[in-house]
This record gives structure tokens, C-alpha cells and sequence, in this order.
């Protein structure tokens, strides 16, 4: 009985150690991760028979979401600096909502094309309203951590759902798409009903809102070019999504199991092992932290493109989950401080590119790539851009910690 009193204990103060709306939402991006995550890895392949064996035609129709994302983002998280968080992440939900009802009746490629902008939209006005709120509730200290809590509530869904997802795309792919559509919807509701707004509503906040400047490149360069230093992390992750299970199916027999079972062993250890992490790293240099994730993940890139056995897949895959869980929270941590009040949305929407960059061209290119030089060749790249890009930005963040350090930052402490 005592041990059960101090587990009851013990989940009782990390509760109370996060704001509601944290909660909500680390719940319902488990809840729609799950169901994305059946969806995500056979996404390329459904579509690969679709379009009678094409490489390059789902390629470039999984490329609209994030292109649309790219003209969409600015202006969805300056909607959330001026109207809220909470009607922007509705508004978001339920456009998602209707694209995934859409894919169980598209046939042709010009339905897919419209459902993925759809979804594009969707994702753009969302991510750098949650973002945001994020930042409006949490201490700057806990920021890494709450990051870090809400990776590992995204890979609840990576744990579970490729599998489920193997599972019922081989029986009936259209199910797939109508469960994402309700967990979305369920997720709006929860919104609706428990997450109040969070945008600052003093009046100096809403005077700072009307007026807020627009983001000059000169001005906030910094905050430009942690987000052109992170596309070759996003790039790796938008390779897996579309060239890795081509590369497999090229190598091994039984290709979609194996990556199945790859992105479950992910999940899987990010759930056991990121707050743990992020808890370890938080008083670690971010610059020294991200740096050894940028290694990290180059590595992960050549295992990606050489590795014989499923092994020595699983041992690369781990690697991917150590640099993930580092290089994630602190990099958000690190656009939340250097964002001032007025423009927190709009700062992670500017940083939100990099995904929406390697998303939008990443399957394309890589889809070139891997027709001209083979999943080998692709990843070998990826890992050239990769630890050329963790070398500038470890010199970029280190030199913003010195100035931190020596008190020449106000509120935006890499904003100068």
C-alpha cells in the first residue's frame, strides 16, 4: 500500500507540474500521432499503386502538404499573434478533419492533390499556434522538458502505429483514413471544451500585437538561419518517410514488416527514454547538445544507406532516437527564448519552414536522387549536408550562449 501511495504521489506532482493545457494537448497529440502514424509510413507506397507504379507522381503529391505549408505558415502564426491560439488550433483541427474524410473517396490524382493542400493548410495554421501556446504557459525552464513531453506523446503514436497500420492498410486502407479523421475531430472537441486562450491579453500585450513588426531577414537573422541549419534534420526525416521504404523494398523481402518494426522500436524507446533525457541534457549546453545530435543523425543517414542486415537497421535506428530526442526540445527551446511576446507565432512559424522546406521538395529530390544513384547515394548526401549544417549551427548557438552569458540580451536573446 505504501508503494502505491507514493506511485499516486508521485503522478500526482507531475500533473500539477504542467498547466492544462499542456496536458490536452500531450494527450491529443498521442491520440492523433496514433492514428497518423498507421497512416504515414504506407502513405507513399498506397499511393505508388495508385498511380500504376510512378515514383515521382506520389512523390510530388506528398510534397503539396508541405508546400502549402510554406506559403501558409507566416500567415497562420500571425493569425495566432492577433486572434489567439485556441480558435486558430480549432480551425486547424477540423480542416484536417475533412482532408482525411476526403482521402477515403479521392481515385483520381488531381482528388489526392486537393486533399493533401487541404491538409497542408491544415498543419500550417496549427503547429505554430500550439507552439506558441506552449510558450505562453510554460516557465522558460521547463520549456525543454515540456517539448520533450510532448515528442515523447507524438511517439506514442510511432510506437503503435505503423504496426496497426500495416495491419489494416493490407485488409483496408480507406479504414485508415476514416479512424484519423475521427481521432482529429475528438482531439477539436477536447480543444473546444478544456484548453482555455493563452495569448497575453494585457493591454500592453494587445498594444505590442497591433503593432508588431513585420519579420525582416536582416533584423531576426538569427532566428533564419537556425531554421535553414535545421532542413538537413527535416530532410533526413522526409527521406524516411518516402525514399527508405523504396530503398528496403529494393534490399529485403519482407520490407514493409521491417520498417514497421523500425519506426515501433523508435517510438517505442523515445516514450521510455525522452523525458529522462531531456531531463539529463536540460543544463547541458544546447550548442554542445545539438552538435553531438547533428553527428548523431549523420551517421544514422550512412546506416540508413548501407546497412546489409535488419540488425544492424535496429542499431541505427536507436541512434536516430538519441539524436531525435536531443536535438528536438532544444532547438524549440532555443526558438522560445529569442522569440519576444508579440511574435511567438510567428517565430515558429518561420522555424516551422525547415519541416515544410523538406517536405515540400525532399520527396522530389529525393525521388530523383534515389532513380539516379539508389538509396545509398541519397543518404550519403543527406549525411554530407548534415554535418556540415550541425558545424554552423553549433558555432551560431554557442556564440548567442556568450552573449547571454555576459547579459547583452533583453528579451529576445539571440533576436540581435
Amino acid at each position: 500500500m505504501e508503494y502505491l501511495r507514493q506511485w499516486k504521489t508521485r503522478l500526482t506532482g507531475m500533473y500539477d507540474r504542467y498547466d492544462t493545457a499542456i496536458w490536452v494537448r500531450a494527450w491529443g497529440t498521442a491520440l492523433t500521432s496514433l492514428t497518423g502514424f498507421m497512416l504515414r509510413p504506407f502513405l507513399v507506397l498506397y499511393l505508388y499503386e495508385k498511380m500504376g507504379g510512378s515514383i515521382l507522381i506520389p512523390m510530388i503529391v506528398v510534397g503539396l502538404q508541405p508546400l502549402t505549408g510554406i506559403l501558409l505558415s507566416l500567415w497562420g502564426g500571425g493569425l495566432s499573434d492577433r486572434y489567439g491560439r485556441k480558435p486558430v488550433m480549432l480551425a486547424a483541427q477540423l480542416i484536417q478533419t475533412c482532408s482525411m474524410f476526403g482521402f477515403m473517396f479521392a481515385e483520381e490524382v488531381w482528388h489526392f492533390a486537393f486533399i493533401t493542400v487541404l491538409n497542408g493548410l491544415g498543419q500550417a495554421l496549427f503547429s505554430p499556434a500550439a507552439n506558441a501556446q506552449v510558450t505562453d504557459v510554460v516557465p522558460q525552464e521547463q520549456r525543454a522538458e515540456v517539448f520533450a513531453l510532448l515528442h515523447t506523446a507524438l511517439n506514442v503514436g510511432a510506437a503503435a502505429g505503423p504496426l496497426l497500420g500495416l495491419v489494416l492498410f493490407t485488409q483496408n486502407p480507406v479504414l485508415v483514413f476514416g479512424i484519423s479523421a475521427a481521432a482529429m475531430l475528438i482531439y477539436a472537441v477536447i480543444l473546444w471544451w478544456k484548453v482555455p486562450e493563452t495569448l497575453p491579453s494585457s493591454p500592453e500585450a494587445k498594444k505590442q500585437q497591433e503593432k508588431a513588426p513585420r519579420l525582416v531577414i536582416r533584423e531576426h537573422a538569427p532566428l533564419f538561419w537556425m531554421t535553414l541549419l535545421a532542413v538537413p534534420i527535416s530532410m533526413l526525416y522526409a527521406q524516411v518517410e518516402t525514399v527508405f521504404p523504396l530503398h528496403l523494398k529494393e534490399r529485403f523481402d519482407h520490407y514493409q514488416t521491417i520498417f514497421a518494426w523500425l519506426m515501433t522500436i523508435n517510438g517505442t524507446t523515445v516514450i521510455f527514454l525522452q523525458m529522462w533525457i531531456a531531463r539529463r541534457s536540460e543544463h547541458i549546453a544546447s550548442s554542445k547538445v545539438i552538435l553531438f545530435a547533428y553527428v548523431t543523425l549523420m551517421v544514422v543517414a550512412l546506416g540508413y544507406g548501407f546497412a546489409p542486415s535488419f540488425a544492424l537497421l535496429v542499431a541505427v535506428e536507436m541512434l536516430f532516437t538519441v539524436g531525435e530526442m536531443l536535438v528536438g526540445p532544444h532547438m524549440q527551446k532555443a526558438v522560445s527564448l529569442i522569440a519576444p511576446p508579440e511574435m511567438r507565432g510567428r517565430y515558429f512559424s518561420v522555424y516551422g519552414l525547415n519541416w515544410q522546406i523538406s517536405r515540400g521538395i525532399g520527396p522530389v529530390l529525393g525521388g530523383l536522387a534515389f532513380a539516379q544513384w539508389g538509396g545509398e547515394g541519397t543518404f550519403a548526401i543527406v549525411a554530407i549536408m548534415m554535418i556540415l549544417a550541425g558545424l554552423l549551427q553549433y558555432r551560431m548557438i554557442q556564440r548567442v550562449e556568450r552573449k547571454w552569458e555576459q547579459g547583452n540580451m533583453n528579451m529576445s536573446p539571440i533576436a540581435r
